[in-house]
């Protein structure tokens, strides 16, 4: 199982981690936090040192009830850090961008970057299966209802998984027929989803495997670790570890964290067990 990332074929006979670098000010966890190059520059460092194979940039807040901003705003803050990790680093790096604009995706990927990693799957933005298809850069769909704004009232399923496996089954035959042939499946912890249905979706992991393609983890600090724990997103570190070994165990091929070097130990570990 591969993805074409620039050239670089990317493996996952072991797991990978991706690093979680927010250039929003309202994030959950660290929003605010990289403002200025020399705190981006030393934390995309960090995370590289510490193991990251990709470290992913956002700009727009996607948390439950994010304020919106429009596009420019977007490209304003995330541009000129996509350009400052790619001189710095150059090929030592491979940024996935988060976000479900097609414009957006299309000037990062002409400036460098290497993975669209997109919330609604294309459909927020019906022009961007199309753009990513054009650069034939990998893809990361991942399973929503509704937006940012709206995706908590929208938290109601007859059945979780069979609804989400068939939003797959949807998503994945328009983005072939448009000519993506990397495809990273995201089950979207956190995204119209109660606190059980993440419990429930983590329960049965190994069931989206089925589409044979990289599944990844993204419940890092999230909700449903530092509220089941009655604590905040900064202590919710050991439950992310501990909920990261679940979904590896369940499969999962790429782990997206703000704690990398956790991550890192985390895969390191159920390896040993399995080897």
């Amino acid at each position: 199982m591969t993805i074409n990332c620039k050239g670089q074929l990317i493996d996952f006979d072991c797991p990978k981690v991706m690093g979680i670098l927010n250039l929003t000010p309202d994030s959950f966890y660290d929003g605010g936090k990289y403002q200025t190059q020399n705190a981006i520059l030393k934390q995309a460092e960090k995370m590289l040192t510490e193991g990251a194979t990709f470290i992913d940039l956002g700009s727009y807040s996607s948390r439950p009830g994010a304020t919106h901003i429009d596009v420019e705003d977007e490209k304003k803050r995330l541009i000129p850090v996509v350009e400052l990790l790619v001189k710095e680093f150059k090929n030592e790096i491979l940024l996935s961008i988060d976000t479900f604009r097609s414009e957006v995706a299309d000037l990062t990927l002409q400036i460098g970057a290497s993975i669209i990693n997109d919330i609604s799957a294309g459909q927020l933005d019906t022009n961007m299966l199309q753009v990513v298809a054009k650069h034939q850069a990998p893809y990361v769909m991942m399973h929503m209802k509704g937006n940012p704004q709206n995706m908590k009232t929208l938290a109601q399923y007859d059945n979780l998984l069979v609804e989400i496996k068939t939003y797959f089954s949807e998503r994945l035959s328009i983005a072939y027929q448009k000519g993506i042939n990397d495809i990273i499946i995201d089950p979207g912890f956190g995204f119209s989803k109660s606190i059980q249905h993440n419990f429930e979706l983590l329960n049965h992991f190994e069931l989206f495997k089925s589409f044979d393609l990289p599944l990844l983890c993204g419940l890092s600090r999230k909700s449903m670790i530092y509220k089941t724990l009655k604590t905040q997103p900064m202590h919710a570190l050991n439950g992310s570890t501990a909920l990261h070994a679940i979904a590896l165990y369940k499969g999962a091929n790429i782990l997206r964290t703000h704690d990398v070097k956790e991550a890192v130990e985390c895969i390191k570990l159920i390896q040993a067990l399995n080897a």
